[in-house]
């Protein structure tokens, strides 16, 4: 009996829901529900990356050599230096977890300085809306959060040092990209990739299903964009 209950009160909330139209939201309702999805999907994507192995155990966001650097690499295994490049590959990578939980305060930041009419356009906007807000209001000052961090975990590294004066070099002759020429602004550049592709699959699942959502505000809001 109880569960006969329970199920037909989780269907009248669900037709509740799903009734709901964007239009039917106050402003209010439509930017605490929209900050409160920011705000946990931001901490769900930092701590997800700021933990060892976040980025080296994660096949979407693992920081390789750059590709133009590859053919170096594989020439280093040849010459017995596999360990060097191994070695090099997980520092960048701790170096890009070590960087990332920077960014939570600073993504929060963004989210509480969001005005209506932000708030507006992410609601009624594509599907990456919000991460693409982010993209422009955070890459900058995150960069300059992640530099000095990378820095510092890479520079106990000598093959950086070796990376960085070889790709110095072969950007001059095009052979190297300008962006990946130092390893330090190359793995910066990957760590903010990897922040915004979490982001953006945080994101998605909030819009997919936010009746799986913990805030009844989240759930109200999203709910009402799907219809």
């Amino acid at each position: 009996m109880k569960k006969i209950i329970l199920t037909t009160l989780l269907t009248l909330f669900v037709s509740q829901v799903n009734a709901l139209e964007v239009s039917d939201l106050s402003n209010d309702e439509a930017s605490s529900g929209l900050k409160a999805a920011l705000i946990q999907g931001a901490g769900q994507a930092v701590s997800k990356l700021g933990a060892t192995d976040g980025f080296f155990a994660n096949k979407q966001v693992k920081i390789p050599l750059p590709e133009s650097m590859q053919k170096a690499e594989k020439a280093m295994r040849m010459f017995g230096m596999g360990k060097q490049a191994d070695e090099l590959v997980l520092k960048m990578n701790r170096a890009a977890e070590a960087a990332v939980p920077e960014a939570k305060a600073l993504l929060i930041d963004s989210v509480k300085k969001m005005s209506l009419a932000d708030a507006k356009t992410i609601l009624t906007g594509s599907e990456d809306s919000a991460t693409q807000y982010f993209k422009k209001t955070t890459a900058l000052p995150m960069g300059e959060k992640f530099l000095p961090i990378v820095k510092k975990a890479t520079e106990n590294v000598q093959l950086a040092q070796q990376y960085n004066k070889f790709a110095e070099m072969g950007s001059k002759y095009g052979l190297v990209k300008k962006e990946d020429a130092n390893l330090e602004q190359y793995v910066t550049q990957k760590t903010l990739d990897g922040v915004y592709l979490m982001m953006a699959q945080e994101e998605a699942a909030i819009r997919k299903n936010p009746l799986g959502q913990a805030s009844s505000l989240i759930k109200k809001v999203f709910g009402a964009i799907g219809n």
